[in-house]
């Protein structure tokens, strides 16, 4: 008898595994996505005729999308479960990525990007919710920082494979092959993900569930977590898919799969850095410490990049017309490991608040998160064509640096945070 109910727990074990895998395998589909205009910006303006930094800007389209669905689709698993919301996602999310692949023009293009930015918008919440459900805290904070990891073997895809089949079929082809992915993905969450009853429903409208996480969000014990996470995720994508590839071919002259190299490694660390992270956490002990160290640290580093350009300080101090390339694939593998820290707000979140209110905080985290990300997306679209790439760099380093200070003002180890 020991042994059957052994066996059934193994088993259950192994099709929870399964489940959070093809899961978050939506969730890396979904950075693919959202990274694919890093290698292919300057393509699809041409293409558009538009300047590329008016197309950067219009991409926030996506961002802004994905952040105002994330309360709706919160509300949608806690009524009818994950895996039914999942499989609508992923029909959305196909249907978004066919329609940007076949865009003419700027206003198709930005309908093709609401429609992923929507459909896109729980791909991380589904995977988080499952293993929420079926976990102890201790387990889910493992795989909280795996599923994350998962997710950005997507923006891995979306270096040099992609910049490849950029080089060799056009930037359309990056889209229509997303959607091929979309279809894979959903058989798997068909195949592998149970089909449970909702659990702990919340009646209550779209709308008051939206107020009452803004004011959790606006609370003083969020207020310092909500505003590092509207810069610390902002920074971290918006380099990696948007202007990591410009910086790198118009600053640093390198070919397309060139930069996508570079981008890979930059992408091979934020894969890594989320686990990294969750065990120097679990050594130390200092959460506090360690979230505002690190991102402080990728505030200089990303300044740092910044000032590499031709004639600024740093190209200046080592006397050459421009740093080398080497020179950034340094430091964007220094960024990407700093900036890994975020997922480690998730879990100050759950120490801060009361377990009734934990999934609304969470989601005030997880909204701060996107939403900072379009916000950040659309101003430096604005910041690039009025000083140029070196000013974008610079204007996000400033951004972290004051999100880690006010993240400091209002969190404190005598309030349990450390």
């Amino acid at each position: 008898m020991e042994t059957a109910t052994t066996d059934d727990a193994g088993h259950a074990t192994r099709a929870l595994i399964f489940a959070l895998v093809a899961l978050a395998c939506g969730h890396m589909l979904s950075t693919l996505l959202r990274t694919i205009p890093a290698i292919s910006l300057d393509l699809m303006a041409a293409d558009f005729h538009l300047e590329p930094q008016a197309l950067a800007s219009l991409t926030s389209v996506y961002h802004f999308a994905f952040a105002a669905s994330q309360i709706p689709v919160g509300a949608a698993m806690d009524r009818f479960g994950v895996r039914p919301v999942s499989l609508s996602l992923l029909a959305g999310t196909v249907v978004g990525a066919i329609a940007s692949g076949f865009a003419t023009d700027a206003a198709s293009f930005a309908v093709g990007q609401f429609m992923l930015g929507v459909a896109t918008s729980g791909m991380l919440m589904c995977p988080m919710t499952l293993a929420a459900k079926q976990l102890s805290a201790a387990r889910f904070g493992l795989w909280s920082g795996a599923i994350l990891s998962i997710g950005n073997i997507g923006m891995l895809l979306s270096a040099s494979p992609l910049a490849f089949v950029v080089d060799q079929y056009g930037w359309r082809a990056g889209f229509w092959i997303s959607a091929l992915g979309g279809v894979a993905v959903a058989l798997a969450v068909f195949v592998l993900v149970p089909n449970q009853p909702a659990e702990h429903k919340d009646s209550s409208s779209p709308l008051s569930q939206m107020i009452e996480v803004l004011r959790l969000g606006l609370s003083r014990p969020l207020r310092g977590l909500i505003a590092l996470a509207m810069v610390s995720l902002a920074t971290s994508l918006v380099l990696r898919g948007l202007w990591g590839g410009p910086w790198l071919m118009e600053i640093k002259g390198l070919s397309r799969v060139e930069a996508g190299n570079q981008l890979g490694a930059y992408t091979l660390a934020m894969i890594a850095g989320p686990l990294l992270m969750g065990m120097i956490d679990r050594k130390v002990g200092r959460r506090r410490d360690l979230v505002a160290g690190t991102h402080a640290v990728a505030a200089v580093l990303v300044a740092l990049m910044a000032l590499g350009a031709p004639h600024y300080a740093v190209a200046w101090l080592f006397g050459v017309p421009v740093m080398p390339p080497r020179y950034d694939l340094a430091l964007f593998v220094l960024i990407g490991l700093a900036t890994s820290a975020q997922p480690l707000l998730f879990g100050m979140c759950r120490q801060l608040v009361d377990a009734q209110t934990a999934g609304k905080a969470l989601a005030a985290v997880n909204l701060a998160f996107f939403l900072g990300t379009a916000l950040m997306q659309s101003v430096t679209g604005a910041v690039a064509a009025f000083a140029g790439l070196p000013a974008v760099l610079l204007f996000m380093a400033a951004m972290l640096a004051f999100g880690v200070l006010v993240f400091l003002a209002y969190t404190s180890p005598l309030r349990g945070t450390s």
